[in-house]
């Protein structure tokens, strides 16, 4: 799966005062790391945002938000938003709030060894 180009610049404006940014392509799209960690993620037409699990729940109540399904498993703390939730600014700028709120308390992930 692509992304949509218009949305991964406007997540990278949003992301522009930040040092360290990493753009990855995973998950069937970009993913943005920051401080190692992954943070935001686009698809298609849908951002996705890694938040605290504690707000999960309530979030899921905002319009055009879905939980983050891999294989069977509800991903608690990872959602994506359909263009329907993110259209106006003030949205936008919601979403990308919380996930680099959560971002400093957010684990990272573990590095894979290589086979040498």
């Amino acid at each position: 799966m692509t992304y949509d180009e218009k949305l991964a610049n406007r997540v990278r404006e949003n992301l522009m005062h930040l040092d360290n940014v990493e753009e990855k392509t995973m998950f069937r799209g970009l993913s943005f790391m920051v401080d190692g960690k992954l943070c935001i993620g686009v698809r298609g037409k849908e951002i996705m945002c890694r938040l605290d699990p504690e707000i999960f729940e309530t979030v899921l109540e905002r319009q055009g938000c879905r939980p983050m399904v891999h294989g069977k498993r509800t991903m608690k703390g990872f959602v994506f938003i359909n263009e329907h939730g993110y259209l106006k600014k003030e949205d936008f700028d919601y979403w990308i709030g919380l996930a680099l709120e959560f971002n400093p308390k957010a684990k990272a992930s573990k590095k894979r060894r290589k086979n040498d």
